[in-house]
């Protein structure tokens, strides 16, 4: 401990130098930026600034790389609170109470909220990748397809608690996610699916113009069509900071977000995105009156933007440790580290220590600039709200269009969010949550591919599943779940079936 404890001063030393606090900085900045713009995601500017990081100081490149990455987590949670569109993937479950906080006035609570709770969750981090790298990195090691496979479907059965509604519609709308998220190549028999012949679709439909139509342009939509729900957005701010009691409500689930990340982010597959749902549902499950989430509750913003960090931070683990990327983000940081000749893995905390440790201390000095930068900007992000509807509602509709379309530079994304639009305010009408197809659609492929290795590795035999204890483990706590929600909504259906009976 002593020794850690020691080279992790060092790489503090390290890090504190002008010209990687100048790169931490700039990377942080760039992340913030990129988060509140729709559309604009961290994999998309890092791809595009890799070539430059090879004019820097591999140390430099690394830090300025990471600050992008946890720093588009940070912005992410703008735009999502203020003006109901997901800037990351794990964003969409923040948004779900976070902008329901800010229609009741509430925004600056939940913008510092989201703040403080990521600086907690990337100290905490920070701390976890210093004291227990090598540790951590055996637990990863010990999952395999089969663990994925389980791994997955208990998100899927967990994303079931975002929706506000009725069981069955939840299910519903998990599983047209899930085959919109089969749309494009077959990688393994490179047969088309679902494209109808249609050459834009041959790689799958984006997941930003999915997200921006489903969520931004729905929106946009039911607020023309309902003056009182755009007069909702224009409220009463409220206080730029928490009250005591919302403080007190997140501080237990920002403990609870923290832990639930760092377990998760080790695992490839799992991430900021699984890792923000996942607290989610436990938060929901925990509290005491579980139907105030979807009304605004601060434990839904707290928790699952502390698991989102804290998960990003820890995805560096597998990447430090074992050389394996667990996201296509760490894999970028896995391409900037060749570019430069270093061979991640195990070797690098030993022959190149003042690298190790330098890019470990600088996520701290990260998350302490990205407090610095977003409490004191939470006063001008609130300040959208202030815009009147009739200027506010083109501009969303503008930066929707223009995130579709940077995607391939392709009308036809544009064309395929306005279509997604016009669905989600289908689904709005007919009191469809759209969190649960969001989720369904990023995690289908995934859970398709772990499936398909699992049955290759086991030569079809579908017993793996049970067999392998941790996947059984996983498999047991989704019956569990699944279970806990639907005999609750068996018996009130039964109650209302019987009282209308009587009624009758």
């Amino acid at each position: 401990m002593p020794d850690v404890l020691t080279l992790f001063f060092d790489g503090l030393l390290i890090a504190g130098t002008p010209t990687n606090l100048m790169f931490c900085l700039v990377g942080a900045l760039l992340g913030t930026l990129i988060g509140v713009l729709p559309g604009i995601g961290p994999l998309a500017t890092m791809a595009l600034l890799l070539p430059v990081t090879y004019y820097l100081p591999p140390l430099a490149a690394l830090i300025m790389l990471s600050g992008i990455y946890y720093g588009a987590l940070y912005g992410g949670s703008t735009t999502a609170i203020l003006v109901n569109l997901p800037g990351e993937t794990s964003s969409v479950v923040t948004m779900i109470d976070g902008h329901a906080m800010a229609r009741r006035g509430r925004a600056g609570s939940a913008l510092a909220i989201a703040a403080i709770g990521s600086f907690f969750a990337g100290c905490v981090g920070t701390i976890l990748i210093a004291l227990f790298s090598p540790a951590l990195s055996k637990v990863a090691l010990r999952f395999s397809a089969p663990e994925y496979f389980s791994m997955m479907v208990l998100g899927l059965i967990a994303s079931v608690v975002l929706a506000q509604g009725r069981l069955l519609k939840a299910l519903a709308m998990l599983l047209l996610g899930v085959a919109l998220g089969f749309v494009g190549t077959d990688v393994n028999t490179t047969e088309q699916r679902f494209t109808f012949g249609l050459p834009e679709l041959f790689d799958g439909i984006e997941f930003v113009a999915v997200a921006m139509g489903l969520f931004g342009i729905a929106d946009v939509i039911a607020n023309l069509e309902k003056p009182e729900r755009r007069n909702q957005t224009t409220a009463v701010i409220g206080s730029l900071m928490p009250s005591l009691a919302e403080f007190r409500a997140s501080i237990g689930a920002i403990v609870r977000g923290t832990g639930l990340g760092a377990v998760l982010g080790l695992l490839p597959g799992g991430g900021a995105m699984l890792a923000s749902l996942a607290s989610y549902a436990v938060e929901k499950q925990v509290a005491r009156d579980p139907s105030r989430f979807g009304q605004g509750a601060i434990e839904g913003v707290a928790g699952p933007e502390a698991a989102n960090n804290a998960a990003a931070q820890l995805s560096f683990v597998p990447l430090l440790t074992l050389g394996i990327p667990g996201n296509p983000v760490v894999a970028m940081m896995l391409a900037a580290m060749v570019i430069h000749g270093i061979q991640p893995g195990p070797q690098v905390m030993t022959q190149r220590p003042e690298l190790f440790w330098g890019f470990v201390a600088s996520m701290w000095f990260g998350n302490l600039m990205l407090l610095i930068i977003n409490l004191p900007l939470v006063g001008i992000w609130v300040q959208l709200l202030r815009i009147p509807y009739r200027l506010l509602f083109p501009a969303i509709l503008f930066f929707c269009c223009v995130g579709a379309f940077s995607l391939n530079n392709s009308v036809f994304e544009v064309g395929l969010a306005i279509a997604f639009g016009v669905l989600g305010f289908v689904f709005i009408k007919l009191k469809l949550e759209a969190a649960p197809l969001l989720l369904g659609f990023v995690l289908g492929p995934a859970l398709e591919e772990n499936l398909r290795r699992a049955l290759l590795i086991s030569g079809g035999d579908w017993t793996v599943f049970l067999t392998r204890p941790l996947s059984a483990v996983f498999l047991l706590i989704t019956i569990v779940m699944f279970a806990a929600m639907a005999i609750p909504a068996l018996a009130k259906r039964r109650t209302e079936t019987f009282s209308q009976g009587e009624a009758s």
